[in-house]
Formats: structure tokens, sequence, C-alpha cells
């Protein structure tokens, strides 16, 4: 799944622009791109360099201002009792990613990683940008790396980033998404506890369970 306004109710990148004094600026290029308007990798880049100065400890504050999407741990328990692997792939940045990880007990995870000079991040990113397309080749990589059909597999996320992901997916599904988004995925969920993704893969199962198929 996505994290920022999927797994999480924030957008990292904008609180980490509230350090830099931008946030309004990277909140406007946010939802452009969230949208489909922009390209989500130029987006990124420029975003990026208006954290440039930011301090290394500016990732602590992150970290405690985030807060899980309603739903979301018991989605992680729900999944990991059904016997399932849970996983995260972002457009943000691992150095929020990975502590939020953790904390649920994912150990699979994928986001870009910020630059950092001193101390104080550069305004750059290091390494390929995981955009759109490296969302779905991740969940495609991680199902063949854990014996998943993809017809097994599940994707969530609500921005325009994430419909490759999605489509590639068994069931894909839009949460709390922008409408570019709830209107191209195969499955929608408004909101506000994204656990209620897991009705929705219910459903999706029962109905390869009438065409004759194999369920989830």
């Amino acid at each position: 799944m996505d994290v920022d306004s999927t797994l999480i109710a924030q957008e990292v990148i904008e609180l980490l622009a509230d350090h830099a004094g931008t946030r309004d600026e990277v909140a406007a290029v946010t939802e452009r791109a969230m949208r489909g308007e922009i390209d989500f990798a130029a987006s990124l880049r420029e975003r990026v360099a208006t954290l440039a100065g930011v301090p290394v400890e500016a990732f602590a504050d992150v970290r405690r201002r985030a807060t899980f999407t309603a739903g979301a741990p018991e989605l992680v328990a729900e999944a990991r009792r059904r016997g399932w692997e849970v996983g995260l792939v972002s457009g943000g940045f691992e150095e929020v990613v990975a502590p939020l990880a953790a904390e649920l007990g994912i150990t699979l995870y994928r986001a870009n990683r910020l630059e950092v000079a001193d101390g104080r991040l550069t305004g750059r990113t290091l390494g390929p940008v995981v955009d759109r397309a490296a969302k779905a080749t991740t969940l495609l990589e991680l199902a063949a790396r854990l014996g998943v059909p993809r017809e097994d597999t599940i994707a969530v996320g609500d921005g325009a980033n994430d419909l490759d992901m999605i489509g590639a997916a068994g069931v894909g599904i839009a949460f709390a998404a922008k409408p570019l988004v709830r209107e191209q995925a195969p499955y929608s969920v408004d909101g506000p506890r994204l656990d209620a993704v897991l009705d929705v893969v219910d459903r999706a199962d029962a109905e390869r369970r009438q065409a004759g198929g194999r369920p989830t």
C-alpha cells in the first residue's frame, strides 16, 4: 500500500516543508501531482528543492506528528492473522517510512531517500525516484520474491502515482482518493477507516468464487 494519505493521514513532504517555511508551496504542487496534472518525478524534484537546509533532526519531529489513518494498525493485524504479507511503497521518504513500518512490524518497504550533507538536507534525492511506474514494479517484484501469484496481490493508494500499482494488482483499491483515481480503480473505498478495504477484498474473493476462480 501507499503511505502518505493512505497508511498515514498526512503528506510527509508537507510536514518537512513546515521546517523550511514552504508548506503552502509544496502542498499546492503535491495536490496537482496527486490529481495527475503534473509528472510525479518532476513534482518531487520541485518540492524537495525547497527543503534545502532543513536539519536532519526534522525527521524525528515529522515522525511524531505523523498519525496512522484510522483502521491502519487493525488492517495490518488482520492481514497478518490471515497469513498475508504486508508491504509499503511510497513516493515519500525512507527516513520516515522506515520507523512507521517498524512500528507496525512491516519489513517490506520501498521509498525515496533524501540527500544529506553536514547534517542538513541538500534539496536532492538519492537514487532512482520511486514514481508511478516504480510502485507497480515494486508490487510485482515483491510478489515474485514471495511466490505470490499476481492475481493474489492487493494494492491500495490515493493518488495518480498509485494508478499503475492499482492496475497491476489482483485487487486494486482507491482509498479516500482523488476523482481521477476513483474513476480508474477497479474498487474504491471512501474512508475514513483503512481496514474497510478488507470488505472490498472479501467481496472480490466472493466474486472470484462465483466465477469459478480460486479465492485470494
